[in-house]
C-alpha cells in the first residue's frame, strides 16, 4: 500500500518492499501520478507531451541522462550508473510507454524501474518536484543495530564524495561493505544527474541521506528525486563494473588520408545517374565552422541528435550546411562518427543526405551535411498543424524517395548497406518536400553474397524493429524493409506507431491497421486530416504494401525493388495478401532487452577503500 507525504518543497512517495533483488526491466515499482492537474485529450500541451516523450531517446547527454523539451512539457530520465548505454536507452523509452499508461491525462508524472527513472512536468507549473523514499518491511535485530547503524553510516560516508566529486563526470558511485562481527554485507549506490555541479549534488545527497535515516532499523532503503539517489541493500542490486565514456583518443581520428575531398561543385554528379559514389571528401577548417555557426550559437541549433546537437551553419561561399557536434560525453559516439565517415563518402544518392565534410580538431568531431530545410519526416507529420502541409501527393513523393533510397542502399549501390534504424525522425526533407534517408552511423555494410548477419548488440528503435532482430538479434535487407512497413502506416494515419489511438483509444498498432485492412475497412486507417482530393484507392493500396513489409517471416516480405515497383503503379498484377504482422511485439522487446545485449565493458576502474570491514567501490 502507498501512502503520499506532503513535505516543504516537494511531494515524497513512501512505500515497503520485500528482501527481493528486481533485476528484470517490467518491475515499475515506483510511479507518481501527479496531482497538478490533467490535461484535456488532443489538447496543445498532450501534442508537446507526446512530441518531448517520443524524442527523450534521442537527447542522450551523456552518462546516462536524458533531457528535452517541447513547448511547456519537459522530461528528464536517468539510468543507473552501472547500467550499459544500450540497455538504458530502451529502459527509458520503455519507461515513456508504462508511465502514459499509468497516468493517461496528468500533466505531472513520474516512474521507477530498477535501471531507470523517468519524469515529466508542465513548465508554467515549475520543475518537476517528484521525489521517492521507500523501505524494506524487514529490519535489523536490536543486538546487531549497533555495528549495522554504523557500517551503514560508513559507507554512505564514503559513497557520498565519491558520486558528488570524485573525480568521476558520471556522479556515480556504487560500493559494499561486510558489518563487523556479522555476516550481512551491505551494498550501496549514490548517483546525480551529470549536469550537477559537485556543491548542487552533495546538498541533494545530503537531503536524501537524512530522508532515509528515518528507516535506519531497516536492512535496505532508497531515497529518490528526478536529480539525485540514494540507495542501500544486503544484496547486491548493481552490477560490479560501469561504463564510462571512452577517453578522447590522443591522435586525429580520421587521418586526412583516409579520405579524398570534395569540393561540392556540380561538376562532382555523373552525368546520366542520381549516385555519385567517387568517395571524395572535404576537410574541413574548425574556424571555418565555428564562423558559419557563430560559435555553435544557441541561435543556431536546430536540434539534438542521438550523438549531440546539430546546428544550422552558413559557409563563406553562401551554402547552408548543418553541423552535427558530437558529444563529448557520448558513450558510442567516436564509433557511430567513424562509421558514418568512412560509409557515407562511399554513398551518395539523391534520396540520401549528402554529407559534405568533416572536422576533427582536439576532442571536436564534426558531421558536415547538406542543410535540409524543412528538417525530420516526424516534425511534420505528427505536428497538429504542420501535418496540414503534407497533402496526398507531398507524402507520396516523400514514401517514393525513402523507397528508391532504400533500394539503393540494399541493391543499387557498390556496397549492401543495412541501415538498421529506419524511422520517421531520420527522414530528412529538403525545401522542395523531398525525402532524404539519414543518420548512417548504426548502419552494416554486408559483403558478396551475405544475406543476413547476428549481433549481439541491439540498436534500432523499438516499434520500427523488426521481431527476428529485436528477438534474435539478426538482421538484414528484410529488416529495414519491416521498418519502412511501419514507417508507410505512420504516413498514412499520420499517428506514431507507439503513440496509436483508434476511436479515441489506445490500440496496438499494427494488429488494428491488419484488422481493419482484413475487414475491408482500412480507409478508417487514413489520416482524417488529408481527405480533400484524396485517392483512397491508392491509400489502401499503401497499406496492403505496408502489411506485406511488417509480416512475421523475413522471407514473406519483398525487396525494396518490388516495393518501388508497387508504390510506382508497375505491379500488373494484384498485389499478394500479406499474413498476420506480429501481434506481441511488446513482449518481443521486453524479451529482447534481457536476453539479446551483450555486456561489454570499454574501460573499468575499480577503487578499493580501506574501511572498517571491507568496501570495493566502483567509481
Amino acid at each position: 500500500m502507498y501512502s503520499l507525504i506532503i513535505l516543504v518543497l516537494f511531494l515524497t512517495i513512501i512505500c515497503n518492499y520485500n528482501n527481493i533483488p528486481a533485476t528484470a526491466q517490467e518491475d515499475f515499482w515506483g510511479q507518481y501520478c501527479g496531482d497538478s492537474g490533467n490535461y484535456t485529450r488532443n489538447s496543445a500541451y498532450q501534442q508537446n507531451l507526446d512530441d518531448v516523450l517520443y524524442s527523450l531517446t534521442g537527447t542522450n547527454n551523456g552518462f546516462g541522462y536524458y533531457n528535452s523539451t517541447s513547448g511547456q512539457a519537459d522530461a528528464a530520465a536517468l539510468c543507473r550508473g552501472d547500467i550499459e548505454p544500450e540497455t538504458c536507452r530502451r529502459c527509458v523509452d520503455d519507461a515513456t510507454r508504462r508511465l502514459r499508461q499509468v497516468c493517461p491525462v496528468q500533466t505531472e508524472a513520474g516512474g521507477w524501474y530498477d535501471a531507470c527513472l523517468l519524469s515529466y512536468w508542465n513548465r508554467s507549473t515549475g520543475s518537476s518536484s517528484l521525489a521517492y523514499l521507500g523501505f524494506n518491511i524487514n529490519n535489523v535485530s536490536d543486538s546487531g543495530f549497533v555495528e549495522w547503524n554504523r557500517s551503514v553510516t560508513n559507507l554512505i560516508g564514503v559513497l557520498r564524495p565519491e558520486a558528488a566529486g570524485g573525480g568521476s563526470l558520471r556522479k556515480y558511485a556504487s560500493g559494499n561493505m561486510t558489518v563487523s562481527g556479522s555476516s550481512m554485507t551491505i551494498y550501496g549506490m549514490m548517483q546525480c544527474t551529470p549536469d550537477m555541479s559537485n556543491t548542487e549534488c552533495n546538498d541533494c545527497l545530503g537531503v536524501r541521506m537524512n530522508m532515509i535515516r528515518r528507516f535506519n532499523t531497516s536492512v535496505g532503503a532508497r531515497s529518490y528525486t528526478n536529480r539525485c539517489l540514494i540507495r542501500y541493500e544486503t544484496y547486491p542490486f548493481f552490477n560490479s563494473t560501469w561504463f564510462p565514456a571512452p577517453p578522447a583518443p590522443s591522435g586525429p581520428l580520421l587521418p586526412e588520408s583516409e579520405v579524398g575531398f570534395r569540393d561540392g561543385s556540380p561538376e562532382d554528379s555523373k552525368h546520366g545517374r542520381d549516385d555519385d559514389d567517387t568517395g571524395e571528401m572535404n576537410s574541413f577548417n574548425l574556424g571555418t565552422i565555428l564562423l558559419a555557426t557563430n560559435n555553435f550559437s544557441m541561435e543556431s541549433k536546430l536540434g539534438e541528435g542521438g550523438f549531440g546537437p546539430v546546428y544550422k551553419g552558413k559557409l563563406q561561399d553562401g551554402r547552408d550546411i548543418a553541423v552535427k557536434r558530437l558529444s563529448r560525453n557520448s558513450g558510442q559516439g567516436l564509433v557511430e562518427f567513424k562509421t558514418e565517415v568512412q560509409l557515407i563518402i562511399k554513398l551518395q544518392h539523391k534520396n540520401l543526405v549528402r554529407l559534405l565534410g568533416y572536422c576533427v580538431k582536439g576532442s571536436e568531431r564534426l558531421l558536415i551535411y547538406e542543410f535540409m530545410a524543412n528538417n525530420s519526416l516526424d516534425t511534420f507529420l505528427f505536428d497538429a498543424n504542420k501535418c496540414k502541409e503534407l497533402d496526398w501527393a507531398k507524402r507520396a513523393t516523400i514514401v517514393i524517395g525513402i523507397a528508391k533510397g532504400l533500394r539503393y542502399l540494399h541493391e543499387d549501390s557498390r556496397l549492401k548497406i543495412i541501415h538498421r534504424d529506419m524511422k520517421s525522425s531520420n527522414i530528412l526533407l529538403d525545401n522542395e518536400m523531398n525525402s532524404k534517408i539519414s543518420d548512417f552511423g548504426t548502419a552494416r555494410i554486408f559483403g558478396g553474397n551475405q544475406m543476413e548477419a547476428a549481433t549481439n548488440r541491439i540498436v534500432g528503435t523499438y516499434g520500427y524493429m523488426a521481431p527476428e532482430y529485436a528477438m534474435e538479434g539478426i538482421f538484414s535487407t528484410k529488416s529495414d524493409v519491416y521498418s519502412f512497413g511501419v514507417l508507410l502506416l505512420e504516413i498514412v494515419s499520420g499517428q506514431r506507431n507507439n503513440r496509436f489511438t483508434y476511436q479515441g483509444q489506445p490500440q496496438n498498432f499494427l494488429s488494428t491497421a491488419w484488422r481493419l485492412w482484413k475487414e475491408n475497412k482500412g480507409e478508417q486507417l487514413i489520416d482524417n486530416r488529408i481527405t480533400q482530393n484524396f485517392p483512397t484507392g491508392e491509400a489502401l493500396k499503401w497499406i496492403n504494401i505496408a502489411l506485406l513489409c511488417v509480416q512475421e517471416d523475413p522471407q514473406d516480405r519483398p525487396t525494396m525493388s518490388t516495393v518501388v515497383f508497387m508504390l510506382e503503379g508497375q505491379w500488373s498484377a494484384n498485389l499478394p495478401t500479406p499474413s498476420e504482422p506480429p501481434l506481441s511485439f511488446a513482449r518481443f522487446a521486453a524479451i529482447s532487452e534481457q536476453s539479446t545485449t551483450t555486456t561489454t565493458v570499454d574501460d573499468t576502474v575499480n577503487r578499493s577503500i580501506n574501511l572498517t570491514g571491507s568496501t570495493t567501490a566502483s567509481t
